[in-house]
């Protein structure tokens, strides 16, 4: 732990990014490392009320503010970056959900043009009880009160994108980006494919909670304290973001249409088992098919996002991409 580089980075307002790709590093980093940062919500902290209209308080395209990017030390194309999120916090006792005109999974949008009128844009302010990890939904048109789980998490992370693209912090792609997938909470690691030299890693859009599919495209948006310990594999390639907990190895494929998405992470799961447990590929897709889990991760975002969701007690033993979960979870009991 002597020897592990503990890093503070709390951003000014103009230094948060909008973008993958395109904005200048806010530090440099050596691995492996552990990044305490704060990331604003998607909101930008401007929605506090039930009168705080995103369409009047926030300016499109300034959404999702990011915090980033890091320019990762020795990082360069056809290695991967290790990210393991040891804790993801509520910076506030409020969060906010809100309706969007023209977004979501159950209105006409710009790419699915319909002749009705957009729904209305209505605010749901949540209470977050840290103590007792809850969020409590309050409805706005009766007196109806639910307490939820808490469950934090990140629904943006990622590197720049390849071949000199800039891209919006709203977008999910290949780079990862805005997955908004509820697996990525505390305990998980993250690991992306370095497309530029320094790899330029960004995180934020913190969610006190979100379900499977975020069907109305806005989660429990909440600014967050987290904690994330970062590590560079040398030489290992990732196509497309995985995830990789205790219990389960994870792909990640976003694309429209959705089935598409969902055909790029079972496509990427396959070929990972396949080199994990020294597997034909086509005895890789039998076993994947019938163990595998697909929860969705949103399907409101510019590209849909599957996931593909093996548990690892079916696969060969030793450990995926170099052992990087089980080394970052040793980093991590070391810090706490």
């Amino acid at each position: 732990m002597a020897d592990l580089e503990v890093i503070t980075f709390r951003p000014e307002p103009a230094q948060y990014a909008w973008t993958f790709g395109g904005a200048a590093p806010v530090m440099r980093i050596r691995t492996p490392a552990v990044l305490e940062v704060y990331t604003e919500d998607a909101f930008g902290g401007r929605v506090r009320s039930e009168q705080d209209l995103v369409s009047q308080v926030c300016e499109f395209p300034y959404m999702n503010p990011q915090t980033g990017p890091f320019y990762i030390e020795g990082a360069e194309p056809g290695d991967t970056v290790a990210v393991h999120f040891v804790s993801i916090e509520p910076a506030r006792s409020v969060a906010a959900s809100t309706t969007v005109p023209l977004f979501g999974a159950l209105t006409g949008t710009h790419l699915t043009a319909l002749l009705q009128e957009p729904l209305p844009e209505v605010v749901w302010i949540w209470q977050l009880d840290a103590a007792a990890r809850t969020c409590r939904f309050s409805a706005r048109r009766g007196s109806f009160e639910m307490d939820l789980p808490m469950d934090p998490m990140h629904g943006t992370v990622g590197v720049a994108p390849a071949n000199l693209e800039v891209r919006s912090s709203l977008v999910p792609d290949a780079f990862g980006g805005n997955m908004d997938t509820p697996e990525m909470r505390a305990g998980v690691t993250c690991y992306l494919g370095v497309n530029v030299d320094g790899a330029l890693l960004s995180l934020g859009d913190g969610h006190a909670r979100q379900g499977e599919g975020e069907t109305c495209g806005v989660a429990v948006e909440c600014a967050m304290n987290t904690v994330l310990v970062v590590d560079l594999i040398k030489g290992v390639p990732c196509p497309w973001p995985r995830l990789e907990s205790d219990t389960h190895i994870m792909s990640a494929g976003s694309a429209r249409p959705l089935e598409d998405a969902f055909r790029i992470a079972q496509h990427d799961m396959v070929t990972w088992v396949a080199g994990l447990c020294g597997l034909d590929p086509l005895d890789a897709y039998q076993l994947v098919t019938q163990a595998v889990e697909s929860p969705l991760a949103n399907v409101c975002d510019t590209n849909y996002t599957s996931i593909a969701k093996m548990p690892k007690r079916y696969l060969s033993p030793g450990g995926a991409m170099d052992g990087a979960h089980e080394r970052l979870r040793e980093l991590a009991r070391d810090y706490r």
